[in-house]
């Protein structure tokens, strides 16, 4: 992939904070659009209002834009509202209607309702699972017609958009580039157990694969409850720290990469790692992580070393992120995975901060026009989403500063990995694949079994993939 600058620290992720963590939550038959969060200060509103010069200046026949998804992007209860969605409104009386669905019956409601003629106006790409089967099976239309990607407004992400290219056709309109994971672990637990902190190894270019695995090591005591690792993303976290997704997209077609030595690599450290017994054994507590399996749980107690998480997980209110740790106190930070210790280069598991426009949406003009809105605030409210994860929700300037390089480095050198946008058939397999080395409760097994194993049956379904991309019409 072509490197692609960010202009400026987005402001995408913080309406996205709750995104994952509501995962189950929801009935598909509710509609929603209540705001019961904070509004910004007047400051902020009226910093808002300067910027409504900068998109079109047009009339929206129907205001309210239909958003499906497992999360709202309404304010939730103690959460700010987003610039983007203060500007949406201020500019064209926009509203964002909620029709809530569950992370498991999310792609079922959609179809349902694209079927019965009720169709959402968009639906969120930033779990990397839309593309390319929601263009495959006709629940998305093309962007566009609607969005002029050649602007200068979303100069900063054409690039980004031109790798979720369908027969020609954009499919998702890309905000931004932020990273799927980032290490996070308790300042406290490090001090008192006398490691080296991982934010100053990593400014000191010490992050790697082998001071991880030594941390994690030394700071593991089964017998006591100590595990140097938890949580539910970090083989993929790890994996993708190569530098190589495990199913990648080149000249617009799938490719699975199982037998690439970037991943063999960072598999066999896994399996070494898991040989290790460095990870609290989620087979134990009904596959769930330590305690309740709340994400976060354990650093906040001192119990735990390393959570890879997105961040979306600390950008919340105090209340929320106390799992980690005490924010006021200095003791919630993070960095991003360690890289290949042969390796320059620190590869950031990426995703999109984007939007799908579903098929026969009611109102694609509004969806054209908050997505502008998005654009907008991205490149001129950085000041705004600092003041709110400072003021707000605690954030110190150290953790400011490796969020924004962290983003800088997910814009330089992201890992897109397709795996989730394939089909069903895919995702079982793929948890297999992506686990195996690292499953807790003794299963782990050696990479080279894994291929011999499993990587038939995924070139199978990436070709199987492949045909459908090459049939389909253009639109």
């Amino acid at each position: 992939m072509k490197t692609m600058k960010r202009l400026l620290a987005g402001t995408l992720a913080l309406t996205m904070s709750f995104a994952l963590a509501s995962c189950t939550s929801g009935s598909s038959d509710d509609t929603s659009s209540e705001n019961t969060g904070k509004e910004l200060s007047d400051e902020a509103k009226d910093e808002i209002s300067e910027l409504q010069d900068q998109l079109p200046d047009i009339e929206l026949e129907n205001t309210t834009i239909k958003w499906m998804a497992h999360y709202d992007i309404n304010p939730s209860e103690g959460s700010v509202k987003s610039p983007a969605l203060e500007l949406f409104e201020q500019k064209y009386n926009g509203v964002i209607e909620y029709v809530q669905t569950t992370w498991d019956t999310r792609y079922d409601d959609l179809a349902s309702a694209v079927m019965s003629n009720d169709s959402p106006d968009f639906f969120p790409a930033s779990d990397m699972d839309t593309f390319p089967k929601g263009a495959i099976k006709g629940m998305f239309d093309p962007i566009d017609d609607v969005i002029d990607l050649d602007s200068e407004l979303w100069a900063s992400t054409k690039e980004a958009s031109d790798e979720f290219v369908f027969n020609g056709s954009h499919y998702i309109a890309v905000i931004d580039v932020s990273p799927n994971y980032v290490c996070v672990y308790n300042t406290t637990t490090i001090e008192q157990n006398g490691l080296d902190d991982p934010a100053e190894l990593f400014a000191n270019d010490e992050w790697d694969w082998d001071a991880f695995a030594d941390m994690c090591i030394q700071f593991t005591d089964a017998e006591n409850d100590l595990y140097g690792l938890d949580g539910y993303w970090y083989v993929k976290a790890i994996s993708e720290s190569s530098g190589v997704p495990m199913i990648g997209l080149e000249d617009g077609l799938l490719v699975n990469n199982m037998d690439d030595p970037s991943i063999e690599k960072a598999q066999n450290f896994m399996y070494e790692l898991a040989k290790d017994n460095v990870m609290f054994d989620r087979s134990s507590n009904n596959w769930s992580t330590r305690g309740d399996g709340t994400t976060g749980y354990g650093l906040g107690t001192y119990q735990t070393l390393f959570i890879p998480v997105g961040l979306w997980g600390i950008e919340v209110p105090k209340e929320s992120s106390a799992v980690f740790g005490d924010v006021d106190a200095g003791e919630i930070m993070f960095v991003p995975m360690p890289r290949d210790p042969d390796s320059d280069t620190y590869y950031i598991s990426s995703r999109v901060e984007g939007y799908n426009l579903c098929k026969n949406a009611p109102n694609p003009e509004g969806f054209a026009a908050y997505m502008n809105c998005l654009m907008v605030c991205k490149e001129n409210t950085s000041d705004i989403t600092e003041d709110t994860l400072v003021n707000e929700y605690g954030w110190n300037q150290d953790m400011i500063d490796m969020r924004t390089q962290i983003y800088e480095m997910a814009a330089e050198n992201p890992v897109f990995d397709l795996q989730a946008g394939i089909s069903s058939e895919m995702d079982t397999v793929m948890e297999t694949v992506s686990q195996g080395t690292m499953i807790t409760g003794g299963g782990a097994t050696t990479w080279t079994q894994i291929v011999s194993e499993y990587k038939t049956q995924v070139d199978y379904l990436v070709e199987e993939a492949n045909t459908k991309i090459s049939d389909t019409p253009t639109n």
